[in-house]
């Protein structure tokens, strides 16, 4: 692994290059962080269709930020941990679990959210077809 080292700017920018490279690989290595983005980009796309109103938008920035963040903490701390500890603990189980719940407790915000944001465009588009 790389460390950075670059002084200044430099260090400022490659800072971001590392970041890049954690969202990457845990894209690339857990499947939850690929679902959350698929529904994220569907949601997004939905937006688009229903031509939701800027503070939806918003709405739906935070909640799909926190999910994602959420994630990228977990797997931060699930590979902290398989490091440090490989074999079965039940502190390592407790820290893994906890980790688990914040993305749980983060998508079901997301869920109530999205449910704010697209309950009356999807009611109103709906009733478009019975009429």
């Amino acid at each position: 692994m790389v460390k950075n080292t670059a002084a200044g700017h430099k260090k400022f920018w490659h800072s971001f290059r590392f970041a890049a490279h954690g969202i990457a690989a845990a894209f690339k290595s857990e499947l939850n962080m690929k679902v959350h983005t698929i529904f994220a980009l569907v949601v997004l796309l939905a937006a688009a269709f229903f031509r939701l109103p800027v503070a939806s938008w918003m709405i739906l920035a935070v909640a799909i930020t926190l999910v994602l963040t959420a994630e990228l903490l977990n797997t931060a701390i699930e590979a902290t941990i398989d490091l440090v500890s490989p074999e079965l603990h039940p502190l390592a189980k407790k820290a893994k679990d906890t980790a688990a719940g914040a993305v749980l407790l983060t998508a079901v915000f997301a869920v109530i959210a999205g449910v704010y944001v697209f309950y009356h465009p999807v009611m109103d588009w709906i009733a478009g077809f019975m009429s």
